[in-house]
């Protein structure tokens, strides 16, 4: 745990309330803040050749809590100091995300870790769309959830393996749906992880739907599905608004995996190296603030805005401090909360890291036929991006572009054999 994010006593007996954020946040701490930073013409790389060859720039959002690094640097003055001038854009939908990448309407964006590889391999959107696209920048890290209904929670569902029971016993008279946000993204492979770990075929045994994150808890208050899984705050608002309970969170699946990155086209960042490198450094130092735990009631102030995630304050600022009511009597302070910098960790766009989405694309059938791990990973996760801006900033930079994971489920994943690591797996689709 770095310097600075040790988490506060007593979170779960004593949680901030509105009043609390409120006299510790808004106008004046931020108006203090940004009194602290440099006062300099055209940002800091004026008069450099380092000087960003675009300044005005759209970065694109998608209302969760995990945009907070984007909205930040933009709400602590960082893209100007770095002589950015970036206008950030709350957008509807992934899809909608996508679109705007491809067609240059946004020039980076808050994304998906699945999505500029389905791009870049063309396997989603229009038949035969291809746009390469990079990743030089993690995000985040942890921080989603599954959650179910009430009504699977009354009949004593608590893992994958109680509904698999549940649909075995329905089979012919009830179908069930499920909701994850884009079919190759992050939501909908943990919620294929997590059904297939108890046995459930994502592809047979219930129904996959697309919402878009913001749209999960009223879908699931008329009844539209019986599950979904999507990023904060939209879980705990479901128990807010107590129509459901988080049955499993992603760090629970996955320890400090990879969530959402920072995306753009490869075109873009090829002519445009300063302005990327610019770019960066400004959400390198956004994520750093936003890791150290004080700044975290300030940060779920801002973010919760009608003009970002428009959610209830205590709503987002719970799990983003580890606190957990998962809606069926159980609280915890989990110490694998949503991450943000991590000495680096959070943000290093490690390699091994898309590589294991791809082999979840592959097993779900999204890749037909093997193909060039390596290649198609170095052409997407730009470590030397990252390490170039990051060695600008004096910050760590992590050394290892690949390394070994183990999953819940005790399945090693070894980067060096992608096609080996899918045929562990059961349930799936090659």
């Amino acid at each position: 745990m770095m310097k600075g994010e040790e988490m506060p006593k007593k979170i779960l007996s004593k949680p901030y309330t509105r009043r609390d954020v409120l006299k510790t946040a808004g106008a004046g701490a931020l108006g203090l803040l940004l009194s602290g930073l440099p006062s300099i013409r055209g940002g800091l790389f004026a008069g450099t050749g380092d000087a960003p060859e675009v300044t005005a720039l759209k970065a694109g959002f998608i209302p969760l809590t995990d945009c907070a690094s984007v909205v930040m640097a933009s709400e602590l003055g960082l893209y100007k100091k770095y002589g950015l001038d970036v206008t950030v854009s709350k957008e509807a939908s992934w899809a909608s995300v996508r679109d705007k990448l491809t067609i240059g309407d946004i020039h980076a964006a808050h994304i998906l870790y699945g999505m500029p590889y389905a791009s870049t391999l063309g396997i989603t959107g229009a038949e035969g769309q291809k746009k390469p696209m990079v990743i030089p920048m993690a995000l985040n890290q942890n921080g989603q959830a599954i959650t179910l209904s009430n009504e699977l929670k009354a009949r004593g569902v608590k893992s994958a393996g109680d509904l698999k029971k549940v649909i075995e016993g329905e089979r012919g008279q009830k179908s069930y749906t499920f909701a994850m946000t884009f079919p190759p993204g992050t939501h909908a492979m943990w919620l294929r992880y997590w059904l297939a770990s108890g046995g459930i075929n994502p592809d047979t045994d219930i129904k996959l739907i697309t919402i878009p994150p913001p749209q999960m808890v009223a879908n699931m208050r008329i009844g539209n599905m019986d599950g979904f899984c999507v990023g904060e705050p939209w879980n705990a608002r479901a128990i807010f608004d107590k129509i459901g309970f988080t049955a499993i969170t992603s760090q629970q699946i996955w320890k400090n995996h990879p969530e959402k990155v920072l995306g753009m086209t490869q075109e873009f960042a090829e002519r445009h190296p300063n302005t990327v490198k610019a770019l960066l450094m400004a959400l390198l130092e956004a994520s750093q603030y936003i890791d150290k735990i004080e700044n975290r009631p300030q940060v779920a102030e801002v973010i919760a805005r009608k003009e970002y995630v428009n959610a209830p304050v205590e709503v987002v600022l719970g799990r983003l401090q580890g606190a957990y009511d998962y809606g069926d009597g159980r609280t915890a302070q989990e110490p694998d909360y949503m991450r943000f910098y991590r000495d680096g960790e959070a943000t290093f766009p490690r390699k091994s890291h898309g590589l294991w989405f791809l082999t979840q694309h592959r097993r779900w059938g999204f890749i037909k036929e093997p193909i060039d791990y390596k290649k198609v990973v170095d052409g997407v996760n730009r470590t030397d991006l990252y390490r170039e801006a990051a060695t600008a900033l004096g910050v760590p930079v992590p050394k290892d572009d690949y390394r070994k994971e183990t999953l819940f489920d005790g399945i090693e994943f070894d980067p060096a054999d992608p096609e080996g690591y899918v045929k562990k797996f059961k349930i799936r689709r090659v």
